[in-house]
């Protein structure tokens, strides 16, 4: 399938491994430049030297409000311009209702629904008045059913996904996507680090006996990204090997 965006613009926050590398590589195969950041300089040129000449490695903190903002600016400036917002950062710690203070929340909150809200206000005004735009956000399962021992991204996701929603419908007729993935468990730092480097107890819930592969997922993501899925948008999929038990 030809995905129509070769020659696009792309953002992709945190993408020097996992669910955010993934996607930048795959579409820089589409043949769209991508602009990439990390915290550490030496991480993001690393996997920039790794999806090839299509990528732009920035330095960026894309858990606050400014620094995620920063980022999308850059990226904007990098590229003269923007057509595509991957929106990716980081989880928050993990924890259950009794063993997470009340001050977590705020930290939280902004990680993972107020950062994402800042580099929306960053690219979606430009992508309305050049009337295309894609506009997606990882976020996860624990939205569709909370995740117990996550509670902090169970509320953080589902707020971001709120938003997100009701920003596909206000922007649609300028031509600008908005979609959210859900990811379930793929082989990534965070899981091997939320269970112990043990991938067998990871698994176990997955009826597709495997973790997600991110190359995969990233493939995923970048067809949300094409001309394609243009009617496609508001939408919240999750990719989690039929972990999800709901109709919905």
């Amino acid at each position: 399938m030809n995905f129509g965006i070769e020659g696009r613009r792309a953002a992709v926050a945190a993408a020097s491994s996992g669910l955010g590398l993934g996607t930048a590589r795959a579409l820089a195969d589409e043949g769209v430049t991508v602009a990439i950041c990390s915290r550490s300089q030496e991480r993001i040129e690393a996997a920039a030297a790794e999806i090839g000449p299509r990528a732009i490695p920035l330095v960026a903190d894309v858990s606050t409000e400014a620094g995620a903002a920063a980022f999308v600016a850059g990226a904007r400036d990098a590229l003269g311009g923007l057509d595509i917002l991957v929106c990716n950062g980081g989880g928050p710690p993990p924890g259950n209702f009794a063993s997470t203070p009340a001050e977590a929340y705020g930290a939280a909150i902004e990680l993972n629904c107020l950062a994402f809200i800042a580099m929306c206000h960053e690219a979606v005004p430009m992508m309305r008045e050049q009337r295309w735009g894609r506009v997606l956000a990882f976020t996860s399962v624990g939205v569709r059913q909370p995740i117990a021992g996550l509670i902090l991204s169970n509320v953080a996701r589902a707020g971001l996904t709120a938003f997100l929603k009701t920003l596909a419908r206000e922007v649609a007729g300028d031509g600008v996507t908005v979609n959210t993935l859900q990811p379930g468990f793929h082989d990534t730092a965070r899981i091997r680090q939320l269970y112990s480097g043990d991938l067998d107890a990871a698994k176990a819930g997955i009826p597709a006996g495997v973790l997600g592969d991110p190359e995969d997922f990233g493939r995923v993501a970048a067809f949300l990204c094409s001309e394609p899925a243009s009617f496609i948008t508001g939408a919240a999929i999750h990719v989690d090997g039929g972990a999800s038990p709901g109709l919905f």
